[in-house]
């Protein structure tokens, strides 16, 4: 039985091993994207859900956009809002388009916003979540990207509040971590970065090939990612194009959150993965590089309940052995942690907590990608934005290069 059980672990753990293999290439020397004049026209979509505290921060920053004020307008789409989040965002300056109809995901609402869009003929649509705070090159750095032929584009995410709590700060680690490992190394292979649901954007293009927006599941942006690999549109990475993310200070809070994200990813799964690996995709090695995330979604969690079931079945000298490989593991996750504080640009001397906390950051994901295979999210609940009340005025990027200056809201 233990032969049996540990070689199904290692036949799981292939999968996860390909990833280990592809990130090598953040290694490859990548070049920006020509600078060149604004040419696209802007449609910025900021879905919002009683969002009146933070919404006019995000606005008000947006209009500090080095492009051209004429080359793009702001709508926020509201969802059954409670607040003055439509009033608040008004009076900043901003379009409003509200959400008719039932609406049971993030994914809904896009559907409703592209849809009143299209027709206005902009030639690209970015995407923020209410908390977010861009760049003051953003919409320029995009621009950049697709003149040069790109058609979906994701900027490089920071956690702007980074220091108010080790859980914040384990966001932002995590962030700089899935740079690194995927959306770095994948980007540069010709393949798709990752799509975290903010600080992106799209060209027209995508949208009439898709017929709009239409996702199904709670992880509208990796299966948005996944429809575009599908069909031969790549996700680009482009770091220059950076944003600042609200990131959840609270444990508990995180856990409700990151287990609604893994459920997602789940049933992103569910819908995409045999289409990911079909013959008819005309970038056969995109899509089903893409679909080795879903792939992964399910092996690596099944991979640890078999590890789980075969603890009965281990030697005493076999238990010793791995609880010192914990203790060393955690040893080791520490110092990723304290290295990817370097990597992703976040001060060290006020990130102790989380750097000593990453370990238990990561470990906790565990659980809840294994209780996303069996048991469903029935509810989603909204999480509450303040504001980012420390996000760094100053960030020099890993390429070398000097960021517009960030101000603290």
């Amino acid at each position: 039985m233990q032969i049996f059980l540990t070689v199904l672990m290692i036949v799981l753990n292939i999968f996860s091993v390909y990833l280990g293999v592809m990130a090598l290439f953040t290694f490859k020397r990548r070049k920006p994207y020509p600078q060149v004049p604004p040419s696209m026209r802007f449609a910025v979509v900021i879905p919002a859900r009683n969002e009146e505290g933070v919404v006019g921060n995000l606005i008000a920053r947006l209009w500090e956009q080095t492009y051209p004020r004429k080359m793009f307008d702001v709508y926020v789409v509201t969802n059954n809002c409670t607040d003055r989040t439509a009033a608040v965002a008004r009076a900043a300056g901003a379009k409003v388009i509200d959400c008719a109809g039932a609406v049971t995901c993030k994914g809904d609402v896009l559907h409703q916003a592209i849809e009143a869009l299209m027709p206005l003929r902009y030639d690209a649509f970015a995407f923020f979540d209410a908390d977010n705070l861009p760049d003051a090159e953003f919409l320029s750095r995009m621009n950049d990207a697709l003149c040069a032929g790109e058609r979906v584009c994701k900027g490089r995410l920071k956690a702007g509040n980074a220091t108010q709590s080790w859980v914040a700060g384990g966001y932002g680690l995590y962030h700089a971590l899935m740079e690194w490992t995927y959306s770095r190394p994948h980007s540069a292979a010709g393949f798709s970065s990752n799509l975290v649901g903010t600080g992106f954007v799209a060209h027209r293009e995508v949208f009439e090939a898709l017929g709009g927006w239409n996702t199904r599941s709670m992880c509208e942006d990796t299966e948005f990612a996944a429809q575009c690999s599908r069909i031969g549109y790549r996700v680009a990475w482009v770091p220059e194009a950076l944003s600042y993310d609200e990131q959840v200070a609270s444990f508990r809070v995180s856990l409700r959150q990151r287990r609604r994200w893994c459920r997602g990813m789940v049933q992103a799964a569910r819908l995409m993965t045999l289409s990911m690996f079909s013959r008819s995709c005309p970038r056969r090695g995109m899509a089903r590089d893409f679909g080795m995330l879903f792939v992964i979604s399910h092996t690596a969690p099944l991979a640890t309940i078999l590890a789980l079931i075969s603890l009965p079945f281990q030697s005493p000298l076999m238990l010793a052995m791995g609880g010192a490989g914990l203790v060393l593991s955690y040893a080791g996750l520490a110092l990723v942690g304290l290295a990817l504080c370097a990597l992703g640009g976040y001060p060290i001397g006020r990130m102790g907590a989380t750097v000593a906390m990453f370990p238990i950051f990561m470990a906790s994901w565990v659980p809840l990608q294994v209780m996303a295979l069996f048991v469903p999210v029935r509810r989603w609940s909204a999480i509450e934005h303040s504001g980012q009340p420390d996000a760094e005025k100053d960030d020099s990027d890993h390429e070398g290069g000097q960021l517009s200056r960030q101000n603290a809201v």
